[in-house]
């Protein structure tokens, strides 16, 4: 079992919810956590069933049996969102304790379901990351992504195609969030050619066979259900024109190489490149929610095509990766433009090199030393 960074020693007597994409470890993560916890599991179905039917049942059997200093633990928790004022009563009127855990929030936000009016922290479990991995294989991670199974398993192809086909059933038909399925199946890997790239929403439309105001609100769907995020542009007081859409990324390496028929990614190719940035912008969201630090995440590029990868914070940290073992003055050319136009406490290029080494206020890092350093708190503070 790995251990996990997600830790909850900030929780208190609190409740709060517990999002994450499928199959990050949310269930093992409490199970190790809260082995002794009261547990409703709505993937069952007939727990499914029963609670649906009459939602009050969870009160009359935990006043019946009242779960002690233990939190309650109701899995999948959107599936019933009635269930949430049988929660919030007993919050307020027992004073119990509860982990809503889900792997979307889209149903409860958009049927105006009660989510507890602030009276629940907000955590969020990631795909595995290089901390948490023995042995890590950086190889095995951007070929394989870093979902638990996937990264574990000798192929992990068929693990992602049943993977995304459960998406679309579970998440995407089952929810009835969108009623042209085979527009949205295109638009799935449509999407993932802007992974790690700037979004076009006319040029999607126009793939899909669907408007750009649908492939927007296409997005919205992976956002809502933890399948991506965009990183937004870097704006702040730009002396030169910079380029203001955000950048597409899916949550994990592996789902984004299955949508793009990514095969055997070889150190050196382009496509190495690609999942490399990818796999290193994994590590910074995860820290950033681990942390608890929440700095603010974005890229920065000019319309004459100078670029950064990542600017963390409020241009404390600009990061360029780079899958390369030679770094040369062609590599530093982004960083040292932004740094005409901001202060930095640090400019690092990210790469394949041997050693540390600094160049013109510029400190490129050992991808092993750059992970060490951002998960002991030393990137960004």
């Amino acid at each position: 079992m790995y251990k996990r960074e997600q830790k909850f020693t900030d929780l208190g007597q609190e409740s709060c919810f517990l999002w994450g994409a499928r199959q990050t470890g949310k269930s093992t993560l409490l199970q190790s956590h809260f082995p002794h916890s009261p547990r409703y599991d709505l993937l069952l179905s007939d727990e499914f069933a029963r609670l649906t039917a009459n939602p009050s049942l969870l009160r009359k059997e935990l006043l019946a049996k009242p779960p002690g200093n233990n939190p309650v633990i109701i899995d999948e928790v959107q599936k019933i969102p009635a269930l949430l004022d049988e929660v919030q009563w007993m919050i307020v009127n027992q004073g119990m304790q509860f982990i809503l855990c889900g792997s979307s929030a889209r149903k409860l936000k958009r049927g105006g379901a009660n989510l507890l009016g602030g009276r629940a922290l907000r955590y969020e479990l990631f795909p595995l990351v290089y901390k948490e991995i023995p042995q890590f294989d950086l190889l095995r991670a951007v070929n394989h992504g870093l979902l638990p199974r996937h990264y574990l398993a000798a192929k992990p192809e068929l693990l992602l195609q049943a993977y995304i086909a459960d998406y679309l059933k579970e998440e995407i038909a089952a929810e009835a969030v969108t009623r042209n399925m085979p527009a949205f199946a295109r638009f799935l890997e449509a999407a993932a050619f802007s992974n790690g790239g700037i979004v076009n929403y006319q040029n999607l439309a126009a793939d899909c066979g669907v408007s750009a105001v649908t492939v927007k609100g296409y997005f919205q769907i992976l956002l809502d259900t933890l399948i991506g995020r965009f990183v937004p542009s870097f704006q702040k007081r730009p002396k030169r024109r910079v380029i203001q859409a955000p950048r597409f990324y899916f949550f994990d390496v592996g789902v984004a190489n299955y949508l793009l028929k990514r095969e055997n990614i070889k150190q050196g190719s382009e496509n190495f490149g690609r999942a490399f940035e990818h796999f290193i912008l994994q590590e910074i969201i995860a820290y950033s929610h681990y942390s608890a630090k929440s700095f603010n995440l974005a890229y920065w590029r000019t319309a004459s095509q100078l670029e950064v990868d990542f600017i963390l914070g409020d241009h404390e940290v600009a990061i360029e990766v780079k899958s390369s073992e030679n770094i040369g003055a062609q590599h530093l050319r982004g960083l040292k433009a932004f740094n005409e136009e901001y202060t930095t406490k640090s400019s690092i290029v990210v790469a394949l090199v041997p050693k540390p080494r600094l160049e013109e206020n510029i400190l490129i890092l050992p991808w092993q030393e750059f992970l060490e350093r951002l998960w002991s708190g030393e990137i960004i503070t």
